[in-house]
């Protein structure tokens, strides 16, 4: 297991606290978007179709470390777009850092070698880079030859420099499990600490809608590399349970609330993956979204996810609930035969409603009231 035994340690008392103290829904890691901007254009992405009027916007450093207060989360994963455009993006790794919260900045690595002076090696800081395969898987998803390199020459640099330093793989459907071995093998020889890997959402506004894998493909084919996996030392950056869920092992419903999600717009609901609305507040996006109305089974949007930051915090929780469950698949892996659990029933989900213009409308709007020197503000 990749995950520091600290940040294991620290995350499974949290759990312990949060049931102890009776509660049903709670955070596990914010993921803090500082903008929507980024320097590739993915084929993948739904994160990037804004106008430019939003595209221009950024966290403040104190809207940033008030939501890491406001939200409590032990962990804080640093998204986007590129966060790495964002000039004051190492007074927020410095704040978060200083409130003992553990770090993944997640990057493209494009300028990554440039940035490095800014930040630090920490116990709780790690490095998340962008890598969806080999040379050739990784530069056609990005849509820009050359990427792969760029990025490789950058692990090398923060490695030599001390950081912790994870990767982070999605996969789409025509994925390879031979060459995804081969992948794997490659990134664990450049030194890395862990992986982190997970299927692609498919997002309602990104421009390829070919290349998204349903459920069932998904899990065969996260048992066929899996099952090349044995003895190769791959260290995976994610709860073991989690990696059993994606062979087809374990059945769990959506946490969405686990990894909530602020942005630009405020805190995105239902989650990192949807947006559909926003909450002013982080105990409005808590006690006010029909949680209920979403997640396999409940949502059509939601049928063929099973990205970890929907379900990383229920293979957590189970973890937590069941200790000797974890233990046994973190022995022997996961299990890459055999009958698969029982899948979600689908019969009665409710239809997608396509919102994104409405809520695009709503804050360009919002925008317009805004004083040219506070625009000026966020978009520095």
């Amino acid at each position: 297991m990749a995950v520091p035994l600290m940040q294991a340690v620290r995350v499974g008392a949290y759990v312990v606290r949060q049931h102890l103290a009776g509660r049903k829904r709670y955070p596990l890691v914010l993921m803090l978007e500082p903008l929507f901007r980024c320097n590739l254009a993915c084929a993948g992405c739904g994160k990037i179709d804004y106008p430019d009027e939003i595209l221009n916007q950024r966290l403040s450093v104190k809207d940033a470390l008030d939501a890491v207060d406001e939200c409590g989360a032990p962990v804080v994963a640093i998204a986007g777009g590129e966060p790495l455009l964002h000039k004051e993006l190492p007074q927020i790794v410095r704040g978060i850092l200083e409130r003992k919260k553990f770090v993944y900045l997640c990057t493209n690595a494009l300028l990554l070698e440039k940035k490095l002076d800014q930040y630090e090696p920490h116990p709780y800081f790690s490095w998340d880079i962008h890598l969806d395969g080999d040379r050739e898987t990784h530069d056609a998803a990005v849509d820009q030859q050359g990427v792969f390199d760029r990025a490789v020459k950058a692990i090398k640099a923060a490695k030599a420099r001390g950081f912790r330093l994870s990767i982070n793989c999605t996969l789409f459907d025509g994925a390879d499990p031979e060459r995804t071995a081969k992948f794997f093998d490659d990134a664990m020889a450049l030194g890395i600490d862990g992986i982190m890997t997970s299927p692609g959402y498919a997002y309602e506004r990104a421009p390829d809608q070919a290349h998204f894998l349903s459920r069932q493909k998904t899990k065969q084919l996260f048992r066929d590399i899996l099952a090349r996996g044995a003895g190769r030392g791959w260290k995976f950056n994610q709860s073991p349970l989690f990696i059993d869920f994606l062979a087809g092992n374990q059945t769990y419903r959506c946490m969405p609330w686990g990894n909530p999600t602020r942005n630009v717009c405020g805190w995105q609901r239902p989650c990192y993956l949807l947006g559909e609305g926003y909450a002013k507040s982080f105990k409005e996006l808590m006690e006010t979204t029909d949680w209920d109305s979403y997640g396999t089974g409940d949502y059509e949007k939601c049928a063929d996810c099973m990205v970890h930051s929907g379900y990383e915090a229920a293979a957590v929780v189970d973890a937590v609930k069941h200790p000797l469950k974890i233990a046994a698949v973190a022995l022997r892996g996961p299990r890459t035969t055999g009958k698969m659990a029982p899948e979600i029933d689908l019969s009665h989900q409710r239809p997608a409603e396509y919102v994104f213009s409405r809520h695009v409308q709503e804050k360009l709007a919002s925008l317009a009231h805004k004083k040219p020197d506070e625009l000026a503000d966020a978009a520095d």
